[in-house]
């Protein structure tokens, strides 16, 4: 775009990790930009927007909500919008910014709470936000317009700690990075919450990304994020208070504090200007590429914003993105345009030459990885006890369109993946069904739930689930029995609740219930009405694998525990669901 255009991102387009993916905001941005700045242009092509005029007389007032990291930058911007009589259409602009953190701020979109409206408008430091928000269709309106600024995230480190890693001419991965700080005990690394923090949410499915294309991959993201989990924080500003209080004293070695932090360019740039004494940190930039904080600019509610609030609201936004905004944004150590790449910035913010600063991602993260990402730390941090049940009725040897592989093949192999993924604190345990398996009863225990790491006869329990997944086939001419064995599984799931651990049992079925004599769906959806506790939460995650699958009674089934349904026309696409399906879980919780 031009310097003085409306701005729909920074020069190429948006600056986020996944700019290339949010179709939907761009055509929601796109016709926001055009109803309302039709009519912000003619009011310039008109003289109504003069600048530098006496516009006191008529104000509009702007309340902005914005990330802990902007929010200065916007303020500094709001009063140079009043010191410089900047209007729209001819009313001076009275801009408001109050730093929130993020995640609080989509968690009242998202609820529907009272002060969720007291803002017009929102910045947050990441488009994986306005997307988290959008994406429920429960939530306040947010339309996205545009991005105002970038940081690309990194490892930020002490002085000490940053040379004896070779700092700045060596380069890492994101792996490498992360293994040097597991294998060091004096090398502690420190992040914001992933489920709070998107410069860690980034950063791990990044992480997850780069260490998926190795052999045991899942297994290190896993043992990775469970290390990390230990060092967290609820937001970056908090993470950067774990930092030794004298980075060239003793109390670096303190176990107690970190030595490498997850930061953002700028988190490490606003740090070092305000350091007080001369031992900055310096930024190790990932030589498999930085994933970037994208800061959009959202209209909140915008169906019920007057259109003086709305062309305020894109006329503040275009300040942003000409000389003078940028100017701000950059002096805060944002970068503004993405052919450029500001060397004193850089420098400023701890990082140097031969230092890989340019490198972005392969390509942007989707949101299945960012949600995988999640589901795989939410599991991590609280560790899990999921009871695996699996459908294991004659259809599940029809095979899989497009693959020479059954329904049962891709299922197996998804569980596996799955199970990689889970640390020796995840309990997990697997049952199989179909109709009268063992004597009357439809379903069998293949292996109790009980902790992976537990080890019986010199084998481990994740040796035992390996081994029964793999061994798993469909029954000859079985049909499913499933209204009894969902109860049977929930009944024992809740009895055996271990406290402190995502709790849930798992069932993976590719049709209806076809064992007449068992309980009716209705009485299934009593009796699991009855048996779940919210002070014990059990959700059911059930899952429809294939055409002949009823999704909608699943989901009815499921929600009668607090947990949900979903639909999945290929059985690889388990492992994701699985993984989406706690993180939704764990939200209503």
């Amino acid at each position: 775009m031009g310097r003085h255009s409306l701005p729909d991102g920074l020069r190429r387009g948006g600056t986020g990790p996944r700019s290339h993916t949010r179709h939907r905001n761009v055509a929601l941005a796109t016709a926001l930009v055009t109803i309302l700045a039709g009519g912000t242009v003619a009011a310039i092509d008109s003289g109504l927007l003069s600048f530098g005029s006496s516009c006191w007389d008529s104000t509009v007032r702007l309340r902005i909500a914005a990330a802990p990291g902007i929010a200065p930058a916007l303020k500094e911007a709001a009063q140079y919008a009043r010191d410089h009589d900047v209007t729209s259409d001819g009313s001076c602009l009275d801009v408001r910014v109050t730093a929130q953190d993020t995640y609080k701020v989509a968690d009242a979109l998202r609820s529907k709470r009272k002060n969720a409206t007291e803002f017009e408008a929102w910045v947050p430091d990441s488009g994986v936000w306005v997307d988290r928000v959008m994406a429920d269709n429960q939530s306040i309106s947010v339309t996205p317009a545009g991005n105002v600024a970038s940081s690309p995230i990194g490892v930020a480190m002490v002085p000490s700690a940053a040379k004896s890693l070779g700092w700045p001419r060596k380069t890492y991965s994101w792996t490498e990075l992360a293994g040097v700080t597991m294998t060091s005990d004096r090398l502690k690394l420190g992040a914001g919450d992933p489920s709070r923090s998107a410069t860690g949410l980034l950063a791990l499915t990044q992480l997850a990304q780069t260490a998926g294309k190795s052999k045991g991959g899942d297994t290190l993201a896993a043992a990775t994020a469970k290390a990390l989990s230990q060092r967290t924080s609820d937001s970056d500003g908090q993470v950067l208070d774990t930092l030794p209080r004298d980075l060239s004293g003793t109390e670096q070695g303190n176990p107690k504090r970190n030595q490498a932090l997850i930061l953002s360019e700028q988190a490490a740039f606003a740090y070092n200007e305000s350091a007080d004494s001369g031992d900055d940190l310096d930024l190790f930039y990932p030589k498999d590429g930085a994933p970037r904080l994208d800061h959009p600019f959202a209209l909140v509610d915008e169906p019920n914003l007057t259109t003086d609030e709305s062309r305020a609201a894109l006329r503040f936004m275009t300040l942003l993105g000409e000389r003078d905004g940028r100017r701000i944004l950059e002096k805060h150590g944002f970068r503004t345009d993405e052919d450029e790449t500001p060397a004193k910035l850089v420098a400023e913010a701890g990082g140097r030459a031969p230092q890989p600063y340019r490198e972005v991602p392969e390509r942007p993260a989707t949101d299945k990885e960012i949600e995988e990402a999640l589901g795989m730390w939410t599991i991590t941090v609280q560790s899990a006890r999921l009871t695996t049940v699996v459908d294991a009725s004659s259809s599940m040897s029809d095979p899989v369109p497009g693959t020479s592989e059954s329904r049962m093949d891709v299922t197996k192999a998804a569980l596996l993946q799955a199970l990689a993924t889970f640390t020796p604190e995840d309990e997990i345990g697997l049952w199989k069904f179909s109709r009268r398996i063992d004597g009357k009863r439809d379903y069998r225990v293949l292996v109790p739930t009980d902790r992976l790491g537990d080890q019986v006869d010199g084998s481990t329990q994740r040796d035992r689930l390996s081994a029964a997944f793999s061994d798993l086939k469909p029954v000859k001419d079985g049909s499913t029995g499933l209204y009894d064995t969902t109860l049977a599984a929930y009944k024992e799931a809740v009895n055996s609740y271990t406290k402190g651990k995502f709790n849930a049992v798992v069932l993976l079925t590719d049709g209806v219930n076809q064992d007449a004599g068992s309980i009716s769906r209705a009485g299934l959806i009593a009796e699991l009405r009855k048996i779940a506790d919210p002070e014990r939460p059990v959700p059911l995650i059930a899952i429809a694998v294939g055409p002949d699958a009823d999704k909608k009674e699943l989901n009815e089934i499921a929600e009668a525990t607090g947990g949900s349904g979903h639909l999945v026309t290929d059985p690889s696409q388990i492992h994701a669901v699985i993984l989406k399906a706690v993180v939704k879980a764990g939200d209503t919780d």
